[in-house]
């Protein structure tokens, strides 16, 4: 790994850990906060994924830039605990409801 992807890598983790309860940002908001090139959001789920604190990282806080969550029975399932929990609304098309209002910008 080159010196640049490390410290991107290191960028994202920060970033994600980051995001306040209660509030969601997308792929793009992290890639470019960390300075990358938009299509490196692509792989940010596989940054956070590789960490060493994967257990810490709160995934179901970020989403697409339209506002919708990953779709995935399971994953919603597990997610709309956590949501709930946080106050976060999410529409019968997976969707983040107050989506502007909510999101969270480095």
């Amino acid at each position: 790994m080159s010196n640049k992807t490390g410290e991107f890598s290191q960028k994202v983790i920060k970033l994600a850990l980051s995001i306040p309860s209660g509030r969601v940002t997308t792929y793009g908001l992290i890639t470019a906060a960390a300075g990358g090139h938009p299509m490196l959001s692509r792989v940010i789920t596989h940054i956070l994924g590789k960490s060493d604190q994967v257990n810490q990282i709160p995934f179901h806080r970020i989403v697409y830039s339209n506002g919708k969550i990953w779709n995935d029975p399971k994953h919603n399932k597990w997610c709309a605990k956590l949501y709930k929990q946080e106050g976060i609304k999410v529409d019968k098309n997976n969707k983040i409801i107050n989506f502007e209002k909510i999101l969270y910008q480095f």
